[in-house]
């Protein structure tokens, strides 16, 4: 973008426009963590509050009812059962979910492995469409952007293809550009090589055939970019109470679980 302004000796205006979609860009970004925090903060702590309870709460009653001698009820049972489970073979379920980890990075790490994997995230439900609404609203950001400040079209859908997260995307951006350069449109591209949604092929479309195809393609980032954060409001929305149940509802068994033990102690005959 900065070598096509100082070739069109508009280099004040790139620069411009570059700080603009770096902002955008920033805003958006800032918009769905702060938007994910809360969530993934009650969750980890509910999480963390379970560990807690099954190494170093529940333990110190198993080795009471265990010096009692005295039978204890089933979901008692069971709880002490798995948090002496837990206890001894902790580090299995570490090992398991490294090895899980280290597998996913090697195999993301290849080329094959990555579009795999991105394709496969395309194709949740939930996830899928969310995550293509944020690469149409940066792919057309990013080429709404590059267009302005006079970069041409087939270098702009190069540069565009590489500022894609998603690889399986990239790749399609790819095979875009190819169709624009045997004198395809864009808009036929996009409908052609990769799913975006069908409101971004109509914009487009209307953008290059009234001559402002840059225009379109920084209100279709707008648009996408606001259906993004309303979508993903709406998700959390359902996902927070979600949650916070299943944190209750575990932490409730334990807690229903040791008082039923200590009642079965006051039938301890004297």
């Amino acid at each position: 973008m900065i070598r096509a302004g100082e070739r069109g000796g508009v280099l004040e205006l790139t620069l411009r426009r570059l700080a603009e979609f770096l902002e955008a860009r920033a805003a958006f970004a800032d918009a769905v963590v702060t938007a994910v925090a809360y969530p993934a903060v009650v969750f980890t702590f509910g999480i963390g509050a379970i560990i807690f309870l099954m190494t170093f709460v529940i333990p110190r009653f198993a080795t009471i009812f265990a010096d009692l001698g005295q039978t204890i009820p089933l979901p008692t049972q069971i709880l002490l059962w798995v948090s002496a489970g837990f206890q001894a073979y902790w580090w299995v379920g570490v090992i398991v979910i490294l090895a899980g980890v280290l597998a996913w990075r090697v195999w993301t790490a290849s080329p094959q492995g990555r579009v795999r994997w991105d394709q496969t995230v395309l194709g949740l439900p939930l996830i899928g469409p969310l995550a293509m609404k944020i690469e149409t609203a940066r792919f057309a950001r990013t080429l709404g952007t590059m267009l302005k400040s006079g970069v041409p079209v087939m270098s702009a859908l190069a540069v565009v293809g590489d500022t894609m997260t998603n690889h399986a995307i990239g790749q399609a951006v790819e095979q875009l550009a190819d169709g624009v350069k045997r004198g395809g449109t864009i808009a036929a591209g996009m409908q052609a090589q990769a799913p975006f949604p069908a409101l971004a092929i109509h914009m487009v479309r209307v953008g290059e055939e009234t001559g402002r195809l840059e225009d379109m393609l920084i209100k279709v980032a707008e648009t996408f970019e606001s259906d993004v954060g309303t979508e993903l409001k709406r998700v959390l929305r359902l996902l927070e109470p979600v949650i916070i149940f299943s944190m209750g509802v575990l932490v409730a068994f334990i807690v229903v679980a040791m008082m039923l033990a200590i009642f079965s102690i006051n039938e301890i005959p004297l």
